[in-house]
């Protein structure tokens, strides 16, 4: 089991607080869809060498999506979140008004449980709500929580029972599976052990490539 000491290295980029991301990735079409991402480290690309080789940006350019990638390193729905330096994530993916919503959010609130389990149960029923209920005509797709190495404790298959009964509470496309996506794969991850490197992202946007295409996007 990973300890909370350990992961909660890799929840952040340093031991002080999260660090905002630059948001607009500047990748898109005039024309296409405006997508947003509410997600951590692992939407925001850390580990990878450049940010067009994020999964959400190579999904985006695909797609012809104009991305908004607010996320932030170290975030959970509970995790950090009362440490950020700029206005809250789900505030900027309502602001900037998108067709779609892409909800990656739920690893690093592993590391603070099971001290604050229902905190983040409600906070993961309340951010979601709120996504759906100021954006209802955007469709919310709300992925698995990501997961980082192949031992997984308890609180990871716990958190992600909540975050799927949250997604279908508001009608949310719910895509399963994603925190087994780099399992078994050493090779796909950064240096420093706890992200993905490009080829990881790289195989993460195309399995999620294969599951938006499912759901007819």
């Amino acid at each position: 089991m990973v300890t909370g000491c350990a992961a909660n290295d890799g929840a952040a980029t340093d031991g002080g607080a999260p660090e905002q991301s630059p948001g607009q990735s500047g990748h898109g079409s005039a024309d296409g869809p405006t997508v947003a991402f509410y997600g951590d480290s692992y939407t925001l690309g850390t580990g990878a060498s450049d940010p067009a080789r994020r999964w959400s940006t190579i999904v985006s350019a695909q797609r012809g999506w104009n991305e908004v990638n607010p996320s932030v390193n170290g975030l959970g729905f509970v995790n950090n979140r009362d440490a950020l330096p700029g206005p809250d994530l789900v505030d900027q993916v309502i602001s900037a008004e998108p067709d779609i919503v892409m909800v990656t959010m739920g690893l690093n609130d592993n590391f603070s449980m099971p001290d604050r389990a229902d905190d983040i149960r409600s906070a993961i029923t309340d951010d979601l709500t709120r996504l759906a209920s100021s954006l209802p005509d955007a469709r919310v797709i709300v992925v698995e929580p990501f997961w980082y190495t192949d031992e997984r404790p308890a609180s990871v298959e716990r958190i992600i029972g909540w975050v799927r009964d949250a997604a279908a509470k508001v009608g949310a496309d719910y895509i399963p599976g994603a925190s087994h996506w780099i399992e078994g794969h050493p090779e796909w991850m950064a240096y420093d052990g706890l992200h993905p490197n490009d080829e990881g992202y790289a195989a993460m946007a195309e399995r999620m490539d294969a599951e938006l295409t499912k759901r007819g996007l």
